[in-house]
């Protein structure tokens, strides 16, 4: 039963009159929707038609001051220097360890103006990783109200709905333009692998931001969808989610469990040859050592059972956990994220999983077949037009 106190997002009516399951789940301290009725067509929605996604719930902080820039720079573990104005970028930041802490999407609003889009509360770590620069730190979540347009035929959507410019807009591109009168801040990107965008707009103008979505021509191919469907296409995106992939470093019960960029696969967003930055140090030295005990991998695994929570063996020896698991109605495979001991890692690697199942009254166990596969598991050729 979900908590009585949990807070109501600007969208809040219009999900409430499409939630008649009343479905709600908590994200951090937000009611937000589970499913409004059956997930899996909620995420063919999302692969076939357009989708819309309440992300009010997101936690924000605008980054400003002379030294704005440089801040990003030390804080996360890629080179910010590269990522032009009106552009996002994702990003990782860690802690002296060089354990990530978590990861994010930052708008870059201008040359020393910063927007970062986090799952968890972020405000302490900002501030102390700004200790000594002339920069100002504010959580601005409450400020505006988010939506998430995904699937194929949100350019359309928008374009009919008068979002002026989206037309134009390339991946990760980002645009302060408007609807009407509405101002709307719009980004290409999102959770799902697929065309989409992001629109925020302040709190009062969330409920007519999406009655003029309602009001276009292509209404009927419109659906909101829940976290349950979001999770069925971020995983086929091979999208790592904190707190079910991997755990932030500051919230961890053991120290064992914190993983670095290079055991989450992200070594692409490491860049060792830029300046200082939280954690650098510490990633140089894995590196030189020879890199992470363990890596997470994408699977393809034989048959139709979701390896939920499965271990991963070579044999009697256990190799790896799967930490995310489905069977993807569009690939038609059992697809998996998991973490492998780093001899297994590798393109082609072969083990077993174990998968456990209902049977009439009795649970069984069967062993499946699987090799690491590269990721994305599906990536459309419309997602980077």
């Amino acid at each position: 039963m979900i908590e009585t106190n949990l807070r109501a997002t600007p969208f809040h009516s219009r999900l409430a009159a499409f939630n008649a399951n009343h479905n709600w789940e908590r994200w951090e301290g937000w009611l937000s929707v589970g499913a409004f009725d059956n997930p899996e067509r909620e995420y063919f929605a999302i692969r076939n038609a357009a989708t819309l996604y309440d992300i009010s719930p997101i936690t924000q902080y605008e980054i400003t001051g002379p030294q704005a820039a440089a801040f990003m720079d030390r804080l996360v573990t890629r080179d910010m220097t590269r990522v032009r104005v009106g552009r996002a970028a994702y990003a990782l930041w860690c802690d002296d360890d060089g354990m990530v802490v978590e990861d994010g999407t930052v708008f870059r609003l201008g040359e020393n103006r910063f927007l970062v889009n986090v799952q968890e509360h972020n405000l302490v770590w900002f501030e102390d990783t700004a200790f000594g620069m002339d920069v100002a730190i504010e959580d601005v979540s409450e400020n505006w109200a988010g939506l998430s347009v995904q699937g194929p035929l949100t350019r359309d959507l928008l374009i009919q709905a008068g979002v002026e410019g989206v037309a134009d807009l390339r991946p990760f591109d980002i645009a302060q333009t408007r609807m009407g009168e509405i101002a709307l801040l719009v980004s290409r990107t999102g959770f799902t692998g697929d065309l989409g965008y992001e629109l925020f707009c302040a709190p009062g103008d969330a409920l007519a931001v999406w009655d003029a979505l309602y009001a276009t021509p292509m209404a009927h191919r419109l659906l909101p969808v829940g976290s349950q469907a979001l999770n069925m296409a971020r995983l086929e995106a091979g999208f790592l989610q904190v707190n079910v992939d991997f755990i932030g470093s500051q919230a961890v019960l053991r120290p064992s469990q914190r993983r670095s960029p290079f055991a989450l696969s992200l070594d692409w967003l490491v860049h060792l040859d830029k300046g200082p930055f939280v954690g650098r140090k510490a990633l140089k030295a894995e590196r030189a050592a020879g890199g992470p005990k363990r890596r997470v991998v994408g699977l393809d695994i034989a048959g139709t059972k979701p390896a939920v929570e499965s271990f991963l063996y070579d044999g009697n020896k256990e190799v790896g956990l799967v930490t995310s698991a489905l069977w993807s109605p569009t690939c038609k495979r059992n697809l998996a994220l998991a973490e492998v001991d780093a001899a297994y890692a590798g393109l082609g690697t072969t083990m077993e999983a174990d998968i456990w199942f209902r049977k009439e009254l009795r649970i069984e166990k069967t062993m499946a077949p699987c090799r690491v596969v590269e990721r994305p598991f599906w990536n459309p050729a419309r997602k980077r037009a």
